[in-house]
């Protein structure tokens, strides 16, 4: 994969797939499940630019598995792979654990 590192308060989000199978056991084909809300962290930028020109740093890194909305960020496909560009106010939570 080609080197990418976000700019300032951006982070590239690879989508981590969803469960396929419902708590009952049926199995959801592909045309039935929603884009994946849930993935890990690429590269993160290092951080957003102050009105008085200091840095605020990124509170995400590399690796984290966050949460993020449905429609939120810009979709990319870089080197077969599909990311998603997102500022770091698009993400709603770190998922611990």
């Amino acid at each position: 994969m080609s080197t990418l590192r976000p700019l300032h308060d951006r982070v590239i989000v690879k989508r981590l797939e969803e469960e396929r199978v419902s708590a009952g056991g049926i199995v959801i084909p592909d045309s039935a499940t929603e884009k994946p809300t849930r993935g890990k962290v690429v590269a993160a930028g290092t951080g957003l630019i102050m009105s008085d020109g200091k840095v605020r740093p990124m509170s995400l890194k590399a690796g984290d598995t966050v949460l993020f909305g449905k429609y939120a960020g810009q979709e990319i496909k870089i080197d077969g792979e599909d990311l998603v560009f997102l500022k770091e106010d698009d993400i709603v939570a770190v998922i611990e654990g």
